[in-house]
């Protein structure tokens, strides 16, 4: 069976032409070695699967020629045990010491926003040059 289309079937991409193009960046391995996306897989094959900040780690169980539902998609593998700690390991990670951009809740100020955060900044600095006692002269 196709990599691509194992991919596909055990649901770690949502098209096969997103699996091949994942395959053909390198960040799909098979037994450490980059692959092409016309590649057998066969039942013991490790596969290394890039996904974002993550790789995972999983061994192929079974073949599936059509996606099914997920349940049956993840009965196709198997992830090592060093995946799974990686992986909780990183979720710890993040939960601790979050990235700071992903705080932000709604991107750039509106024009409003910038209106706003003008005349804060006119009206407080006039504000506190009028409460400062004068200076004997």
């Amino acid at each position: 069976m196709r990599l691509d289309k194992w991919l596909w079937a055990a649901r770690f991409y949502k098209t096969r032409a997103l699996a091949v193009d994942e395959i053909n960046l390198g960040r799909v391995r098979v037994a450490g070695q980059p692959v092409k996306p016309a590649r057998d897989v066969k039942a013991g094959d490790v596969l290394s699967i890039r996904i974002g900040t993550l790789t995972r780690e999983v061994e192929v169980k079974g073949l599936s020629q059509q996606r099914g539902p997920a349940p049956q998609a993840q009965a196709l593998y198997a992830e090592t045990a060093a995946s799974i700690t990686a992986r909780e390991a990183a979720a710890e990670a993040r939960r601790l010491a979050p990235e700071p951009a992903d705080t932000i809740q709604q991107g750039r100020p509106t024009k409003q926003d910038r209106r706003r955060l003008a005349d804060w900044d006119r009206w407080s600095a006039s504000l506190d040059d009028a409460d400062a006692p004068d200076s004997p002269g």
